[in-house]
């Protein structure tokens, strides 16, 4: 059906930005039914939206490490996209995960720009919150919401010197070419893959951005088997950063990352130490380490 979907958006496109989202109204429930803590907050956009976001704390009795801005998918609204940031509360980071405009809660349509407006927002809101303040800001941005974090990132250098990483999952390089692959996977669409998927607007695509974000570590996840934006995105992406760079490959579907304690195991090592963590490979390293010094290598075997 999902499929179907994507075909449909593309059979009927006009170039119109607003096609990439697929909103949601309402709130099937709230955090509470994962006994958590929350808050909602409501936020207001430049151009006067109102927006629906909750805030996750730290548990009681927890340190806070830092504060991740969870900005979710394309589909859905603020209840299925919990799983992504739920169970950073209890290990020492609060959560800001904002619902954009015309998902859940929130006031208007999802278009591009405008939607960029609720980003900033979200950035004033964590930059006069006084929960917030000393401590590290992390960008978590899933599938269409990392595409969008970071041609904002990239458009706004200012924003980048306040970031201490930023973690990208499943992630779509470029939405002309997801378009592609999308009409690639069906017999009825196949022949028309090319001419009708360069009617996807992809100036905004997050390919073009990614060089530009210069200094901000960055810890890309991408699933081998994701159905819908396949493997090559999160390669092209690691491939067009600037270091300090991870590319940590996983498992499942399209952004299911975190239902796995494994990687969400990996996003806290690296969140410790970005500049040294280097994957999966140095999960029973405490701390990280940076690769030895050739004073440190281990010695070689003698011959039997």
């Amino acid at each position: 059906m999902r499929i179907l979907g994507v075909i449909g958006l593309l059979l009927t496109l006009t170039g119109c930005s607003s096609l990439l989202f697929y909103p949601e109204p309402g709130q099937l429930f709230t955090p509470a039914k994962a006994d958590l803590e929350f808050h909602d907050v409501t936020l207001t956009t430049a151009d006067g939206v109102r927006l629906h976001a909750w805030w996750l704390p730290t548990k009681p009795g927890v340190a806070v490490k830092g504060t991740v801005l969870h900005l979710h998918g394309n589909g859905g609204n603020l209840p299925m996209h919990l799983g992504g940031s739920y169970w950073l509360p209890k290990e020492g980071y609060q959560v800001l995960l904002l619902d954009y405009r015309g998902y859940g809660l929130s006031e208007g349509k999802p278009s591009l720009p405008q939607v960029y407006l609720d980003i900033d927002a979200a950035f004033n809101w964590l930059g006069q919150a006084p929960e917030v303040q000393g401590k590290p800001l992390i960008v978590l941005g899933q599938s269409l919401g990392g595409a969008m974090a970071l041609h904002y990132l990239a458009e706004r250098p200012q924003r980048q010197a306040g970031l201490k990483a930023l973690v990208l999952d499943g992630v779509p390089a470029s939405y002309r070419a997801v378009g592609q692959f999308a009409l690639s996977t069906s017999w009825l669409t196949w022949p028309l893959q090319v001419p009708l998927s360069w009617l996807v607007p992809d100036a905004d695509s997050a390919i073009y951005a990614m060089p530009k974000i210069k200094q901000v570590p960055k810890l890309i996840y991408h699933s081998i088997d994701d159905p819908i934006v396949p493997l090559s995105n999160g390669i092209r992406l690691y491939q067009a950063a600037p270091p300090p760079k991870v590319l940590q490959l996983t498992r499942g579907g399209h952004v299911q990352t975190f239902a796995d304690p494994v990687w969400r195991t990996v996003m806290l090592r690296w969140l410790d130490d970005p500049e040294h963590f280097n994957g999966v490979r140095r999960l029973g390293e405490i701390p990280n380490y940076p690769a030895p010094r050739h004073s440190e290598v281990e010695p070689q075997e003698s011959p039997q």
